[in-house]
């Protein structure tokens, strides 16, 4: 049932540490046990290591899978274990929400390198790289775009950071999946109550806002994720959609929040809602 979900860089050991994981459960007696595999995705969709990376468009497919191929070993039985750079705050967290869903525990186990480590494995790829493999560049760009797991983010909590030549804290670890409570559903999700009587104004003002700051990043030419920062995360939305076609995601979101008789009075909590909906529901789209 619980969910690991391991974050990183490129060569900065997660395999390692999902396979270490995977041994100390399994002898525990907590099995089955399922390694999600990033590198597995990358090869099923025919494009190199490189390419994953750089394609926006093959980078979401393999998030895609990733998720999605998790999201159906979660059981009541299993331990899933997610192995993969997962270096957008705003994926991880969708996956933090979509635990809540499965009524799971979760807990986020950062590989971080040290200056010199970090340092040492891009030498080791400039002198080893190949055609479709992971070159400097790319390395020197996912170093700049990783989005570091934070003890103070709830979707990156309970956080268990480790260095390479470190120990994992297993025994934290099995305490942070075994022994506390799952958090109650997401609330995108649930019903929640429609009690203040501005909501749907602010509602409304709320959600446009948020196309509008989509809008003016894709006027001054940011193809890229938009940062949205009363969300906390960023707006992943195909860079050729229109005003227009956005306004429909809007539209349909708005919908949704009408035709529930509970949905949440905390205008605080929409933009994160909102933002997850637009990400889930504008790929190819």
């Amino acid at each position: 049932m619980p969910l690991i979900v391991i974050t990183g860089l490129p060569r900065s050991g997660k395999t390692s540490r999902a396979k270490e994981l995977e041994t100390y459960f399994t002898e525990l007696g907590k099995g089955p046990v399922h390694i999600v595999s990033e590198a597995d995705c990358i090869a099923r969709s025919g494009c190199g290591v490189k390419e994953s990376f750089t394609d926006t468009g093959k980078e979401k497919q393999i998030r895609a899978s990733l998720k999605s191929e998790a999201m159906k070993l979660l059981t009541k039985s299993t331990l899933v274990i997610m192995d993969g750079t997962n270096y957008i705050k705003g994926y991880r967290y969708e996956i933090f929400c979509m635990s809540k869903n499965a009524r799971t525990t979760q807990c986020t186990v950062h590989c971080a390198m040290t200056v010199e480590q970090r340092n040492a494995r891009r030498e080791e790829i400039v002198q080893n790289s190949s055609s479709g493999e992971l070159d400097a560049e790319t390395f020197d760009a996912l170093c700049q775009r990783y989005e570091e797991p934070q003890d103070t983010s709830r979707w990156d909590r309970p956080l268990f950071t480790v260095y390479g030549g470190e120990e994992m804290e297993l025994a934290r670890i099995h305490s942070a999946l075994y022994e506390q409570a799952p958090l109650p559903p997401n609330l995108a999700t649930q019903n929640m109550p429609l009690s203040a009587t501005n909501f749907l104004f602010e509602l409304d003002k709320s959600t446009q806002t948020i196309i509008d700051q989509i809008a003016a990043a894709r006027k001054i030419g940011l193809d890229g994720p938009v940062e949205i920062p009363q969300a906390g995360m960023r707006a992943e939305v195909p860079s050729n959609m229109s005003v227009a076609q956005l306004n429909r995601h809007r539209r349909q979101f708005l919908n949704y929040v009408k035709m529930h008789t509970n949905v949440s009075s905390d205008i605080s909590k929409i933009p994160a809602i909102f933002v997850q909906f637009l990400n889930t529901n504008t790929n190819g789209a």
